[in-house]
């Protein structure tokens, strides 16, 4: 059976994804990258194998996306590299044809994507502020000593949501110990927390936007059903969240690699990759004032590739050393 991988390596999460001709999810992997992306891509590879059974299935393409797209396509062999609104698009109109809002909240950053007649119109992304983030929703539970996974059950069960500034991650923290040692409840602050990260997000990533129906929320935030309730009350609509809202964007380039491989073959190195060795090494180019950071992909000792130059000069000698090794 021919099956399609996508690759999304953030800076909180790794996720992959086999589907098949139809966009089915038939395995998929969700670890924490831990700010080891090659280390992650490599562990994601090895559950992902030992989840199927890979006598049955042919990897016919591969893409990758996320913070570490490029590093990532490097490893694996990817077919295909595109950037996070493009996969979130692309997956979110998969599942509902007529979507036209999106919202993304990840561990690090959050973004809105606006698509009309499934083309993608508009978009604003925040990767300054946390306020409203995976990691700063871990943060508040891990200091109120709740797990995550029953944040969002604890707003739902507020009767009277506290107000919480929720503008900065920081004055967040500080004003939920101010109204925690006034001797609110515990849902009551929780719930609170999850209006004002809900109200942060529209006043900042949604400002000037035009938030239509349907909206599909996706991300890992996307599982606190607190901040999914507090969406719909603010917006006044209903947000769908898909099933697989933790991996849309491995989703969107798998689906990506499926629609560009159809008829070519993929660069796929194969799941023992997860057993190589890759090393990362830089050097700063002295030729010119631009003083470049160049990045070199080590595998096994040998040079794979080269980025970081604006010029192109190191990716030029890189292809040219290939070609003399392929003569």
């Amino acid at each position: 059976m021919k099956t399609y991988l996508g690759i999304d390596v953030g800076s909180v999460s790794t996720d992959l994804v086999l589907i098949d001709e139809n966009n089915n999810v038939l395995s998929k992997v969700y670890i924490r990258t831990s700010g080891q992306p090659i280390k992650a891509v490599q562990k994601g590879l090895k559950l992902l194998a030992e989840s199927v059974d890979l006598d049955c299935i042919e990897v016919a393409g591969v893409g990758t996306t996320g913070s570490a797209r490029y590093l990532s396509a490097v490893i694996v062999g990817a077919d295909v590299i595109k950037n996070e609104i493009t996969a979130h698009a692309v997956a979110a109109s998969a599942l509902v044809p007529d979507v036209k809002t999106i919202i993304e909240i990840g561990g690090q950053d959050s973004k809105l994507i606006i698509l009309r007649n499934g083309i993608v119109v508009d978009f604003a992304m925040n990767t300054i502020c946390a306020a409203g983030t995976g990691s700063f929703l871990d943060q508040q539970a891990a200091r109120l000593n709740i797990p995550i996974e029953e944040f969002g059950s604890y707003a739902l069960r507020s009767k009277n949501p506290v107000r919480i500034a929720g503008r900065c991650s920081v004055f967040a923290e500080t004003d939920m110990i101010h109204k925690q040692q006034m001797g609110h409840k515990i849902e009551d602050l929780i719930a609170g927390l999850c209006n004002a990260l809900v109200r942060n997000y529209l006043n900042n990533v949604g400002k000037g936007k035009e938030i239509l129906p349907p909206v599909v929320f996706q991300g890992g935030v996307a599982a606190n059903i607190g901040i999914k309730k507090a969406f719909e009350e603010e917006l006044g609509m209903e947000i769908i969240v898909p099933e697989h809202h933790a991996i849309m964007g491995a989703i969107g380039a798998a689906i990506i690699a499926k629609n560009e491989c159809r008829t070519g073959k993929t660069n796929f190195k194969g799941f023992s990759v997860s057993d190589l060795s890759f090393s990362v090494s830089s050097f700063e180019c002295k030729d010119c004032p631009n003083l470049c950071e160049v990045i070199n992909i080590v595998m096994e000792n040998v040079l794979l590739c080269r980025w970081g130059g604006r010029c192109g000069k190191w990716e030029n000698m890189e292809h040219e050393m290939q070609k003399v090794q392929k003569l």
